[in-house]
Formats: C-alpha cells, sequence, structure tokens
C-alpha cells in the first residue's frame, strides 16, 4: 500500500482506539439510544455487504483458476452465457460472501452491487446451480480436482523454501447428515444416522482439502483412500517437498500398502487397531521398558490468577452416581511387529492409559487402555513420543473437517450421491481461496515487514472461517465501474482492513514462474 492509505489506515486506527479506550472514551447511560431514523435511496452510488471479495476476485484472476476449472470440466457444449467455472465460482463466492446454503444464490443474484461486484451482468440461480452439480460424473469430478490441485502448485511455488520441508498428509471420514428420504445414495452409519460420509484428504500444514470425495452413509472410513493417498502423494512430489508423511487413524491403517509406502520413501505414522495378538504384547513387555508419558510443560500461571471455579460436571456427575473414568497416567513402549500382509517388520508405538473407574464417590476398580501406532520412522530420526505427538496432532483435521461444515461446504442440498458431491467440491473452494489468501502474503523487506508479514499470513491461514468471514470479508464497500477496472471504496474501518489491504496487495503481485 502507498504512503496516503498507510497513513489513512493509521488514522484510522487511531480515531476507532481512542473511542473505545476507557480513559478518553464517552461515559453516557444508557450508551445505545435508538435515534429517529430516515431512509433514503441513493440516485447512482452501489455498495455491497462484503467489500472483502475484491480481494479474492483478484486472487482468482492471479492464479489463473477459471481457466484450470474450464480445461478441466467439460460439461456444456457451448458457453451461453456461462461457462464451467462461472457456476464453480458461483458456489464458492455465495459461500464467501455471507451465504450458508445453495438457496442464498438467489440473494446474490439480486444484489446490483454484488453482481458489479464479481464483474457479472447476471449469475446462475440455485435451480441452475443445481443442475450444473448434477451434470458431473465420478470421472469429472475427479479431473476437476486435478486442476484446483494444478492451480495449488502456482500458489505453493509462492511460498518460502523451508515451506518443502516435509508434507504431512492426512485421511479422515465424516458424516454429513440429512433429512431427505429420497435422496440416492444414502445409508444409515453406527450412530443410525442418515446421509453421505465423505472422505477428506488434506495437508496437515495448511489446512487445505487436496481430495473430497463423497460416499454413502454406510461406507467404512478407509474406502478408496490409498488411492487418494496416492494421488495425494504424486501432487506433493510434484511440488517438490523433501519428505512425505501420511497419517491417519486406526482405520486407515492399510496393511496391504505399507511395504510400497516404504519403498518409495514415504513416511507413515498411522494409528493401529488393538487387536487381541497386540494387547498380548502389551500386557507382556516388561515393566521396564515402559516410560512415563509427559505431555509437554504447561504455561506458567499469570501473576494475577483468576480464582478457580468447582467443577460443576464433576459435582454432578458424582452426585448422579454415574460411573466416572479418571485417566491416572500414561507411559509408553516400542516394538517391532510385522502385519500379516506386510513382509516386513516396523515398529509398533504403544501408549499405555491407567483409567481409575469410579461410581459416585466410590472406587470400583482401575483398568488400562492401549493405543497402537505404526510407523516407518527410526528411532534416531522420530523419538516415540514425537510419534506419539504426530498421532495426536491428526487431530487438527477435525478442526478442518469442523470449518468445511461451518461454511456450508460439507452439505447434500441435492438429490443423489454424485452431485452433492459435486456441491461439496465447488463450496470446498470457498474455505481454499481463504488458506490460499494469507498463503500468497509474501515475507519480505526489513525484519520488521518480514514479522508482520508472517503474522498476518499465519492470522489468515489459522483463521476460523467465520472470523475470516466477518474479519475480512463482510466490510462495506461502494462499487464504481470504470472502463477498465471495478474500484471498492471501503465505507468504515475495522482492524480488519489492514488485513485485507495487505491481502489484496500481495495478491496483486505478479506470481513466480
Amino acid at each position: 500500500m502507498n504512503a496516503k492509505v498507510r497513513k489513512q489506515l493509521q488514522q484510522r486506527k487511531r480515531k476507532l482506539r481512542r473511542r473505545l479506550s476507557v480513559e478518553h472514551g464517552t461515559w453516557q447511560s444508557p450508551m445505545i439510544r435508538p435515534a429517529t431514523t430516515k431512509l433514503e435511496m441513493a440516485e447512482r452510488q452501489q455498495a455491497v455487504a462484503c467489500g472483502g471479495i475484491a480481494a479474492i476476485m483478484q486472487l482468482i484472476k492471479a492464479i489463473g483458476l477459471r481457466e484450470s476449472i474450464n480445461d478441466a470440466a467439460n460439461v456444456f457444449k457451448l458457453h451461453l452465457p456461462y461457462d464451467e467455472a462461472d457456476h464453480v465460482f458461483n458456489i464458492a463466492l455465495n459461500l464467501l460472501a455471507g451465504g450458508t446454503c445453495l438457496d442464498h444464490i438467489e440473494h446474490r443474484r439480486n444484489d446490483e452491487a454484488y453482481l458489479d461486484a464479481v464483474g457479472a451482468v447476471r449469475i446462475p440461480d440455485p435451480t441452475t446451480a443445481g443442475d450444473f452439480c448434477r451434470r458431473f460424473t465420478e470421472q469429472q469430478l475427479r479431473m476437476v480436482m486435478q486442476a484446483i490441485n494444478d492451480t495449488r502448485q502456482r500458489v505453493w511455488k509462492q511460498q518460502e523454501d523451508s515451506f518443502f520441508d516435509v508434507a504431512t498428509i492426512e485421511a479422515d471420514g465424516t458424516m454429513v447428515e440429512t433429512y431427505g428420504e429420497k435422496k440416492q445414495g444414502i445409508g444409515m452409519n453406527y450412530k443410525r444416522q442418515w446421509g453421505y460420509h465423505p472422505l477428506v484428504i488434506t495437508l496437515a500444514q495448511t489446512q487445505e482439502v487436496l481430495y473430497l470425495v463423497n460416499r454413502s452413509g454406510n461406507r467404512p472410513s478407509h474406502e478408496n483412500s490409498s488411492f487418494f493417498f496416492d494421488l495425494a502423494i504424486h501432487q506433493c512430489r510434484k511440488a517438490g517437498f523433501r519428505k512425505i508423511v501420511l497419517r491417519g487413524d486406526t482405520d486407515f491403517s492399510s496393511t496391504e500398502h505399507l511395504d510400497r509406502w516404504n519403498d518409495d520413501g514415504v513416511k507413515f505414522i498411522l494409528g493401529f487397531d488393538a487387536n487381541k495378538a497386540l494387547t498380548e504384547i502389551a500386557e507382556n513387555l516388561d515393566e521396564k521398558v515402559w516410560k512415563p508419558l509427559q505431555r509437554g510443560s504447561l504455561p506458567a500461571p499469570p501473576e494475577k490468577a483468576r480464582v478457580k471455579h468447582d467443577n460443576a460436571k464433576e459435582a454432578f456427575v458424582i452426585a448422579k452416581g454415574y460411573e466416572n473414568q479418571k485417566l491416572r497416567a500414561e507411559s509408553y513402549a516400542e516394538f517391532d511387529y510385522q502385519p500379516h500382509k506386510c513382509t516386513r517388520a516396523y515398529r509398533m508405538v504403544v501408549v499405555r492409559k491407567e483409567i481409575d473407574v469410579t461410581k459416585g464417590q466410590q472406587f470400583l476398580f482401575s483398568k488400562e487402555k492401549y493405543f497402537f501406532y505404526i510407523t516407518n520412522e527410526t528411532a534416531g530420526d522420530v523419538p516415540a513420543r514425537e510419534v506419539i505427538g504426530g498421532a495426536n496432532r491428526r487431530c487438527n483435521q477435525e478442526n478442518t473437517i469442523s470449518q468445511l461444515k461451518a461454511c456450508g461446504a460439507l452439505a447434500a442440498p441435492l438429490d443423489n450421491l454424485t452431485s452433492n458431491g459435486a456441491y461439496m467440491l465447488f463450496a470446498s473452494l470457498a474455505w481454499t481461496l481463504k488458506l490460499w489468501s494469507g498463503m500468497l502474503i509474501r515475507v519480505k523487506g526489513n525484519e520488521g515487514q518480514k514479522r508482520t508479514r508472517r503474522e498476518a499470513r499465519l492470522r489468515v491461514i489459522k483463521m476460523e472461517f467465520w472470523t475470516y468471514m466477518n474479519s475480512v470479508m463482510l466490510i462495506p464497500a461502494q462499487v464504481i465501474r470504470t472502463a477498465r477496472q471495478r474500484v471498492f471504496r471501503l465505507l468504515t474501518y475495522k482492524p480488519g482492513v489492514d488485513l485485507l489491504w495487505t491481502i489484496h496487495d500481495h495478491v496483486s503481485m505478479p506470481l513466480r514462474s
């Protein structure tokens, strides 16, 4: 940003901080006082609630996403008036503009300012968007995923060299419930929930969705996971990652593929089912090989710590006489183990949890529970404690999946398995664009600028979707059309404006080839 804009932002920031400060703020009661209001209609000015969409439109143009999608998704014989990318962007931008479902596209297409903001005369309505999703086959959806990943390669090329040290690929399934009774392909899981059970493959370092495949609700989590693991490995190898690690829970310990991945130089840390044979091995280990497991040091308490309140849940459980399980201690050990479908042995790290079972205030008994993790990481490179920590960090993927659900990407608004898979894929692009807007913030300049930009970059990547929406996207702006460009004149100041300006400046820079 230029010096004039930087000065304006600093002045607005000082003015807002002074207004909110206790020392300088105005004290009055009541504080919220409804005034006499009056409505007027602007003659020519147009304003949009989601001014942050300007940075997203610039991002889409900079990375060439339209061309990639149109080359992959050939479902139209004639582009009149929309092409395939128009439909995909229509679904994704609806979520970034504040919509939460397919029907909210109707609000976008009836908003003149929004149409001007995205540079459209008109956009498809919800029924047309649904019909577009129904045109796809599984093979065509896979081609669209590959096209998005080809664009992802361009974004990855803009990252620092340290970014390519390691790529941690994670897989998990999640339940997308639906109350529809006639949706083709729905199923019921073991919790008696009706819906779909998509497979989600993500990159742990950035929370990007590499692959998303819809399946019936009664399918196992690991179904087809090895195939998409292989595709993700190929993408990461193509990008130049120096180390690739696979992570997953016990459902994803595909023992028939471990030898192949190991020979290919791929590392893995996978949960393993606590079957009878493994449990017997763990129980028969010498007590000397078990080491106490400490989950990391606790943060230092603040100087003026608040008074800790009584645990109301614990008191309720005791008063009602419910059975309660309390973790008393944890320890870990390791041994070599060869699964039946493997031709060699691998490290098996086991965690033993010692649990006290009580009922009310009465102690009943103690029990031990075992958790197993299989890995081909050597003890010299990755100690057993780090293997456990890496396996536990896979739980962060649950946060990514929850964000996909929060933004409306993991939903089933259509009538069959494939069309709902298409909607999930297109809608998940909203989450991907949010991540890319942070990843394209370049960490360069003097030390102070590097520190500020690195903080801004991490802040955007780690930000929850609705925080991103309210901080960066939902900033009211006047939309001014000129012959060569769209001008978004921001109409208010809040802390997210600084971040939006940084994002827009950086995505406008030419990409490194």
